[in-house]
């Protein structure tokens, strides 16, 4: 991949890393607001809880999402971005553009999605 390619899918991973971190900071400053409010009722509370919990689950996603975005800016600084783990052929630029973390060509990516429903 060229230069140029390059310096696209850094620039675009490193505003995608920096929305996930604001996001989950907001996330921490809400539950302080919260924590520190009386929830007069039971309904006030579960629904409050049903929303933490639902946020947690959405902030584990977005931690998983952090950890690749990494492994993907660690991959262009090796020089190694864009290439299939699996085949070592490139992965299209059209579909990094779509999902910059991807590891897997579409050819790899359906044989190992292929793979997955015949397990389970």
């Amino acid at each position: 991949m060229d230069q140029k390619n390059l310096d696209y899918f850094k620039e675009e991973l490193l505003k995608q890393r920096q929305d996930i971190l604001t996001e989950a900071a907001k996330t921490v400053n809400e539950n302080l607001v919260v924590a520190g409010e009386e929830l007069s009722d039971t309904i006030d509370r579960s629904s409050i809880e049903s929303d933490r919990n639902f946020t947690l689950r959405l902030r584990d996603r977005e931690r998983k999402l952090l950890k690749k975005i990494d492994e993907a800016l660690e991959r262009i600084e090796s020089k190694t971005f864009g290439i299939c783990e699996e085949c070592g052929e490139g992965i299209g630029v059209n579909r990094l553009k779509v999902r910059p973390v991807a590891t897997l060509c579409i050819a790899c990516k359906e044989e190992q999605e292929k793979r997955e429903k015949m397990i389970g």
